[in-house]
């Protein structure tokens, strides 16, 4: 066991001097041993002890002659566990500083510019639901139909109602007209003849009033098709055929418009004043939004609407970010982070996001110090930018860092360093053009 022991040992070790060292224990193990056992505890023959002592000094010549290999095998190895480790050969870069410009985010939930909850005109019990729940419609779309008849019923009545009041009308005109003859032959008095010209114009009245309820009678039929009053898309239906409505009460769906969405936030006095020039107000400023789930700032907008002045009670003044929808993700009530950047880049020290560990809470690099030694350093960090991170505070311009971060290192390490080179975004981050704002500003 002790001889398999040390030659598996052996084979482990690339030092060819150990491991003919080693292979030499093991021979004095493995036939020096037997060779003395056997001598010794054999039975005396009749020469004496001339005879033993012969393979003795055998054993003894042989011995001396392994016996530098054996110190060799036993001095070699703690001199090959001494020695020091090669040093890691690892990416360093060093930390750069150029402009930057620095976006603040915001909290918001994201506004349609229209929205309607459809409610009826007229009371009624609903005959169908013609839109598909979801859809998308175009405005004067049929969306709900009334039972109509009550409501034509009404229209006829009032057209026969009409009928009469004008010849009533008509009859009243006529004695109106014969009174004044009459009066001018005195066949009739004054105040007869100005009784049946009161009889004309309240017959004339009755009339009016009778085309009006026609004209509204009219209306509450139309009503009974219930339409899309915007462009947008449908939410589901709140009610079903069969049941009964109530006139401007009851819910039947709800409309959104699809076009463009708003993002509504607010700007406090001291980041404004940091962020924005004073001529800043004379052009749309580009606007990036984020949804939940989504890592990257993919949505553009621009900002279009600031307030025209400031909430004295809160010390911020209220802005609107307006987004084209490039995508059903853009919903009205959805969560979003939006981010704007000042109209002036500032200048910034950027290292690669991969470089930075975490310990707890903390944030650190790993620093290559002028011997090529990793040292600790603790950092305050800013915004991603293409890559990189924005170093607040713990580094400076021209220190190195190991590139890739604590993955295969760690503090106290010597390195061998292979210098790579940062990509470094432009300073620029107008997105759009810049023309002019529309609304208060």
């Amino acid at each position: 066991m002790i001889v398999s022991f040390r030659l598996i040992k052996c084979l482990g070790i690339t030092n060819l001097p150990y491991l003919i060292a080693e292979i030499s224990c093991a021979a004095i193990a493995t036939v020096v041993i037997p060779i003395t056992n056997s001598y010794g505890f054999k039975r005396p023959n009749n020469k004496g002890a001339t005879a033993r002592r012969r393979p003795q000094m055998r054993l003894s010549k042989l011995s001396i002659a392994l016996l530098p290999l054996a110190l060799m095998g036993c001095q070699s190895e703690p001199t090959q566990a001494n020695a020091p480790a090669p040093a890691l050969t690892i990416e360093v870069a060093q930390v750069a500083q150029t402009q930057v410009a620095q976006w603040q985010q915001f909290t918001t939930r994201l506004q349609a510019p229209q929205q309607v909850l459809l409610r009826p005109r007229v009371t009624g019990v609903i005959e169908e639901v013609v839109f598909e729940e979801g859809s998308d419609v175009k405005r004067g779309d049929l969306l709900v139909r009334l039972d109509a008849r009550p409501f034509a019923a009404e229209v006829e009545r009032l057209q026969g109602e009409r009928r009469r009041a004008i010849a009533a009308l008509n009859q009243s005109q006529s004695e109106a007209r014969r009174s004044k003859q009459l009066l001018s032959s005195r066949a009739i008095s004054t105040e007869e003849a100005e009784s049946r010209q009161f009889l004309a114009q309240q017959r004339q009245a009755e009339l009016a009033s009778i085309d009006a309820a026609l004209e509204a009678a009219r209306l509450n039929l139309g009503y009974t098709d219930i339409r899309a009053p915007i462009d947008g898309r449908v939410s589901l239906a709140q009610v079903t055929a069969g049941n009964a409505v109530t006139s401007n009460q009851t819910v039947l769906t709800s409309l959104v418009s699809t076009e463009r969405v708003y993002a509504y936030f607010d700007v406090d006095e001291r980041r404004w004043n940091k962020m924005f020039a004073a001529e800043a107000a004379e052009h749309v400023l580009p606007v990036e939004a984020q949804l939940t789930g989504e890592s990257d700032f993919s949505h553009l907008g621009q900002l279009d609407f600031i307030d025209n002045h400031v909430n004295a009670a809160t010390g911020t003044m209220r802005v609107r970010a307006t987004f084209n929808v490039d995508s059903r993700a853009l919903r009205p009530g959805a969560f979003a982070r939006v981010r704007m950047a000042p109209m002036q880049a500032q200048t910034q020290i950027l290292v690669p996001d991969q470089a930075i560990g975490t310990e707890l809470s903390n944030r650190f690099v790993l620093v290559v110090n002028a011997d090529n030694v990793l040292e600790y350093r603790q950092v305050k960090l800013g915004q991603r930018v293409n890559g990189l991170r924005v170093v607040t505070d713990g580094l400076h311009a021209g220190e190195r860092i190991a590139a890739n971060g604590p993955a295969r290192v760690q503090p106290g390490m010597t390195i061998t360093p292979e210098t790579v080179v940062l990509t470094l975004p432009k300073a620029a981050v107008a997105k759009q053009p810049a023309t002019k704002l529309e609304g208060n500003a």
